[in-house]
């Protein structure tokens, strides 16, 4: 096989539409004359991906740089992941998150086995997580878990001895939306990955419209935030509760010693913002809740000029169309780019990055 890598072709479908100013970062931005630092990757073999905890600044910038390869030059030929097998066990709905790790699995050369919903497992029948845990060791190579209870995790890991990731487990987290959150973020800013601290005036100032408590992806995508520290100048929370992070998160926070602010007022802090998260859904025991109908933005809404807006999707009523086509927009490159993230998070785990091709700038 020829050792020259050729274009990414589905790169190009990937370009807003004509006439759209949507934001569309190049991958190139982080990856060219930056090669990827092995050893960092390695760290992951053989691991599960439970919490944001599980990563460390250095592992989520060379995942990143790793995505931004596999972004621009097509991965298919190499079958990275040939031989093995992932159970996507989705006991929760999903589009993106099940769609994009099922993709990122077969544009690598591995099989998947899907479970789109859980009542068509013996869970109908009355059958423990525990027990379907011992049943994948012999069915797979990883497990991909969503699951409506947050204690999800522990219950399938108690005999379950592949790697397993979190994709959402109730109220708690969903590391690998956060780590798509980040790539779009660095491909946006690749300074952020830098190891110079920024200066307080140029830090960034980071909003989050929603509750990290209770929405997994608003609490992973802070966690993180929190890895990049020293670019950070102040987060304000804009919810609707007084207390909106439940007590880890506020231990993770004064450590980070961070300035951070919680109010209802998203007219007045707004415009103080560089980038604003936002998201909708909070899985509350069993039923969903939805962001205060107070908390939506639209083309008219007061954003400072190069501000950018990220949203793990899906979106109700909080984030309007009218902004789809300004270029405050990275929610779509946001979801564009999970694909490629996450194939990096699989090589990782499977131990596979000498299947790469050697064109792709490594040190180890």
């Amino acid at each position: 096989m020829s050792n020259e890598l050729k274009p990414n072709q589905l790169t190009e479908i990937l370009v807003p539409p004509k006439g759209a100013d949507t934001l569309h970062p190049k991958p190139g931005n982080l990856s060219e004359d930056n090669p990827v630092v092995l050893k960092h990757l390695r760290k992951l073999e053989g691991n599960s991906i439970l919490t944001v905890r599980d990563l460390s600044r250095e592992v989520v910038i060379e995942l990143c740089k790793l995505a931004a390869i596999l972004e621009r030059f097509e991965i298919a030929p190499y079958h990275v992941l040939e031989g093995k097998i992932v159970t996507t066990a989705f006991f929760e709905a999903s589009t993106r998150t099940r769609l994009s790790f099922e993709s990122s699995v077969q544009r690598l050369g591995g099989s998947i086995l899907s479970i789109p919903e859980g009542g068509v497992t013996g869970v109908k029948k009355g059958e423990s997580l525990e027990d379907i845990g011992e049943m994948f060791n012999a069915y797979c190579d990883m497990v991909i878990l969503r699951h409506t209870d947050t204690d999800s995790l522990e219950r399938i890991q108690k005999y379950l001895r592949i790697p397993l990731i979190n994709a959402g487990n109730g109220s708690g987290e969903h590391p690998t939306q956060a780590l798509a959150d980040w790539y779009a973020l660095l491909k946006w800013r690749p300074s952020l990955a830098d190891t110079k601290p920024a200066k307080k005036s140029e830090g960034l100032s980071l909003g989050i419209l929603g509750t990290p408590g209770s929405m997994r992806a608003v609490k992973s995508f802070l966690l993180m935030s929190l890895l990049f520290k020293s670019k950070i100048r102040r987060v304000a929370v804009i919810s609707e509760y007084a207390d909106p992070f439940g007590a880890d998160v506020i231990e993770d926070l004064e450590r980070a010693d961070i300035e951070y602010s919680v109010t209802n007022d998203i007219q007045k802090t707004l415009p103080t913002l560089d980038v604003v998260y936002m998201n909708s859904i909070a899985f509350l025991g069993e039923s969903y809740k939805t962001l205060d109908s107070r908390y939506k933005i639209d083309k008219d809404s007061k954003l400072k000029k190069d501000a950018v807006i990220l949203h793990p999707l899906a979106r109700l009523e909080e984030l309007s169309t009218t902004l789809d086509d300004t270029r405050h927009n990275l929610y779509f490159s946001q979801a564009h780019g999970a694909v490629f993230v996450r194939q990096a998070l699989l090589s990782s785990i499977f131990g596979r990055l000498d299947r790469l091709p050697d064109a792709i700038p490594t040190v180890s």
